[in-house]
């Protein structure tokens, strides 16, 4: 079967409170994850906590990142996903010991966290929300952690192959004060919408979720719902990484760990996690970086 675009679509139920949002990632997850070298279970992990950063993104009025990492004290010490709000995703993990194809992230996971990280990137501070993993599934562990920290009704379903990756999101919005205003009928409404609108979802299967173009899915689970479909956005891969910023981050290690490496090692190389990119600074490199820091902070002086 023909793989679906890249693409990011939102819908809404109408006349209700009830939004949603459908992913599918297949050059994007190829891209960011081909290059790792990644057990099959941890790919597969990946792809779906990739679609699911792209679902997430998507209801965020915010011009920044998401971050979503699963951290833990087991095999698994680190899964990251990096969604931007253009679409822009990346991801990575981090693993200690021989991992098998075979197994899956719940098998190496031990005192696991989940953490989402906001970063506006427009100088405002970021948020950061942390609780224990709850769940079996990446998006049960998900819909947990929208309930008990952000108080929003959410369902989630995720699915990759190790190839693709697709994703789909429901949520009933918080009533609005126009809303709280009115009789109690429109609650119980709302509640029954969601109910039914949910349990309509829950019938997808994942050949569904990954293979079914979006008007044709959203019609198959919704026939009898008024649902409208907004406009497609593209997902892709995106790393921010830089020789500049690579270069940044060198020199806040000072010039004493500059020079020690540069004398150990003879020069400085570093590889980004998330694309491979290699990064190489030779004994003239790291003088340019030292001279940089020293004008840097006699430039703050006289100011």
């Amino acid at each position: 079967m023909n793989k679906l675009p890249d693409t990011l679509q939102r819908f809404v139920f109408e006349n209700t409170p009830i939004r949603g949002n459908l992913v599918n990632l297949t050059s994007t997850l190829q891209l960011a994850l081909n290059k790792q070298h990644l057990p099959a279970g941890l790919k597969r992990a990946l792809g779906e906590l990739m679609a699911a950063s792209a679902l997430l993104t998507a209801t965020l009025k915010m011009s920044g990142s998401l971050v979503l990492q699963i951290q833990s004290k087991g095999a698994l010490k680190l899964l990251v996903v990096e969604c931007n709000s253009e679409f822009g995703i990346r991801a990575t993990a981090k693993w200690k010991g021989e991992v098998s194809d075979e197994q899956n992230l719940f098998d190496l996971i031990a005192h696991g966290q989940f953490m989402i990280t906001l970063d506006p990137k427009d100088g405002r501070q970021a948020y950061q929300g942390i609780v224990p993993l709850e769940g079996d599934s990446i998006s049960t562990i998900l819909e947990n952690y929208m309930l008990r920290s952000e108080q929003i009704d959410t369902r989630i379903w995720l699915h990759c192959d190790g190839n693709s990756a697709a994703g789909m999101l429901l949520q009933k919005l918080p009533e609005t004060m126009n809303q709280i205003t009115q009789t109690e009928d429109l609650s119980s409404q709302d509640l029954d919408a969601w109910n039914r609108i949910g349990h309509l979802a829950g019938t997808i299967t994942d050949d569904e979720l990954l293979n079914l173009p979006t008007e044709i899915l959203l019609k198959r689970l919704f026939h009898e719902e008024d649902v409208r479909l907004f406009e497609a956005s593209n997902t892709k891969f995106y790393c921010s990484c830089s020789r500049e910023s690579v270069s940044g981050m060198l020199r806040m290690l000072g010039n004493e760990e500059i020079t020690s490496i540069i004398e150990e090692q003879g020069k400085i190389e570093v590889n980004c996690d998330f694309c491979n990119a290699h990064y190489s600074f030779d004994k003239v490199d790291a003088t340019q970086l030292m001279v940089t820091e020293v004008a840097t902070k006699a430039s703050a002086k006289i100011h």
